[in-house]
């Protein structure tokens, strides 16, 4: 992990567009930049740091391109190493000569994540913070985007820090104990080990009890539309998202597949799912679609069963019974085609435990109704101050056994175990805590992350 080599890419994505970056990061950066870019003024050793120069990329005397390099200088820059940022016009052909005379005069390809890698090898930022900014060049809603600000900022890590100073301080106290085990004596007091370790106990059950709305938050809340053939789910689907997306039509059973498609609603991104009809099937192809309806609704965290006005409430209710909900999941029932109601379709015994909303697709009607149930379902406003919300998965794995290891240690206090057993336990709390923020960590996890990155970040 120490490489003190120069590394280079290509920063920005394929294809057309104006501009296009690339960065080089390394001890010889300068060296490498000053044998194919000649400023339009001074040298560029003679710009301070923070510095864009106007001037061009040469190979020998051929002209390749007018560039604006920027100048970082270890260690503020986003490496803490010295860094050059090339932006240059967005040529394919342009791109790679340039990368090809950085490679000529030294520089390595950067592998993928690697600035990032080094950015945290360098102490710049935490493995949170670092595991955000892939989340946040991926997001795609205010809420996963505020999500990853968050966690890039500290919020978490800061979490996680506190929680772990406090375990050391008792550890160490414990382990001073050992050290005079023929003397009988205690210097860390059990009862405000035991409040401390309920205390972080209670945090980390508020931080993994988090994960579920993070997760759904960050890769879109998925809602399932479902109900009988012909009750108007393809419609309805392509009134919220705005575009035809599925196929209308009078013959019921059109839909054989589930059709998935995502917008953001008041900042969150929802993953709506349109699903076969609901009945007896009269084909193979139906039958297969059918079932693949009860599979994208045991993944769905909201389902919206539509029904037609005439729809008798026992009818109904076999309906949601065939559904067999989880307790983390929320259902609505939709009643479409109230421009055809002739009367008020009143469930009595069903809308006191699920909401019903009426509307109209064909006409767009209430439509609003369904998303204000859809935001007040998942209770979260991008623009207020949260909780810290978990979103990797890895970070609530160690949260789980950050607590499982807490139950071992409120064990040991409660039957008076062996102090050596006590230190294992809470130095298995404090072990999973540093694997979120990078304090404890080895080669093969460092990888796997940053593997998941893109070359140039």
């Amino acid at each position: 992990m120490n490489d003190e080599s120069t590394i280079c890419a290509i920063a920005t994505p394929s294809g057309q567009g104006a501009i296009a970056i690339l960065r080089l990061s390394g001890p010889k950066s300068k060296d490498i930049c000053n044998k194919i870019f000649i400023p339009a003024k001074l040298k560029l050793s003679q710009y301070p740091a923070n510095s864009i120069i106007y001037g061009k990329i040469k190979d020998g005397q051929k002209i390749v391109d007018d560039v604006l390099v920027s100048l970082f200088k270890s260690p503020h820059s986003y490496t803490g190493e010295d860094v050059i940022e090339i932006s240059c016009h967005c040529s394919v052909f342009i791109q790679q000569e340039i990368l090809r005379l950085l490679l000529k005069y030294g520089a390595r390809l950067a592998t993928p994540g690697e600035f990032t890698l080094r950015a945290f090898l360098n102490g710049k930022m935490d493995l949170s913070q670092a595991e955000a900014v892939t989340d946040l060049i991926v997001s795609s809603s205010a809420a996963s985007h505020r999500l990853a600000m968050d966690q890039m900022r500290g919020g978490f890590s800061e979490e996680i820090t506190k929680l772990r100073n406090d375990l050391l301080h008792f550890i160490s106290l414990i382990e001073l104990e050992l050290d005079f085990s023929e003397e009988d004596v205690e210097f860390a007091n059990r009862d405000t080990l035991k409040k401390l370790i309920l205390k972080i106990q209670s945090k980390i059950t508020v931080l993994i009890e988090s994960f579920q709305l993070g997760n759904v938050l960050k890769n879109g809340v998925p809602v399932a539309i479902i109900g009988k053939p012909n009750v108007g789910k393809s419609s309805l689907l392509n009134v919220l998202l705005k575009e035809d997306k599925a196929i209308v039509s009078g013959i019921a059973g059109t839909t054989r597949d589930s059709i998935e498609d995502t917008i953001s609603i008041g900042g969150i991104l929802f993953r709506f799912i349109d699903t076969a009809g609901l009945r007896k099937p009269k084909d193979k192809i139906e039958s297969m679609g059918i079932k693949r309806t009860y599979l994208k609704v045991q993944k769905a965290v909201i389902i919206l069963l539509l029904v037609e006005p005439d729809e008798s409430e026992t009818n109904l209710s076999t309906q949601i019974k065939m559904l067999k909900l989880r307790k983390d999941q929320h259902l609505a029932i939709v009643v479409n085609k109230i421009d055809k109601m002739k009367r008020e379709v009143i469930f009595s015994s069903i809308s006191k435990e699920q909401p019903v909303i009426a509307i109209s697709a064909k006409q767009k009607k209430n439509i609003n109704e369904i998303h204000d149930f859809l935001l007040t379902t998942i209770n979260y406003n991008p623009d207020k101050k949260q909780d810290v919300i978990i979103t990797n998965a890895r970070h609530y794995d160690a949260l789980v056994k950050t607590k499982e290891a807490s139950i071992l240690v409120l064990n040991g206090i409660k039957h008076q175990i062996s102090k050596d057993f006590v230190v294992m336990d809470i130095r298995a709390m404090l072990d999973n805590l540093g694997e979120i923020s990078g304090q404890i960590t080895n080669d093969e996890i460092l990888e796997n992350i940053f593997s998941r990155f893109c070359i140039g970040k």
